[in-house]
């Protein structure tokens, strides 16, 4: 997985360790975060809604097309959320 994955799209590719936070197969949104990244972690929003760190190798990072990437948004569980996230990739 390259370095940076801010703004980027995750696969789960294993839950080992955060079964309950992680689903495998399920895509997730990475926030920026370059102190995590330089430790080996990722910050992506878990299926609570929350940001956490993880583990990058639990993932892949992928590429989606343009309304792919604009239906996930929509599905935000929390619009203050979706704010907040949007807010921390800039």
């Amino acid at each position: 997985m390259s370095r940076s994955v801010a703004g980027k799209h995750l696969l789960c590719v294993s839950n080992d360790g955060y079964r309950a936070s992680l689903i495998v197969r399920r895509v997730y949104a990475a926030l920026p975060d370059s102190a995590a990244e330089e430790h080996g972690l990722v910050r992506v929003i878990d299926e609570s809604g929350e940001d956490y760190l993880f583990p990058r190798d639990l993932f892949v990072a992928i590429e989606l097309p343009r309304a792919a990437t604009q239906a996930l948004r929509k599905e935000t569980p929390n619009p203050a959320l979706q704010r907040t996230a949007q807010s921390r990739r800039r």
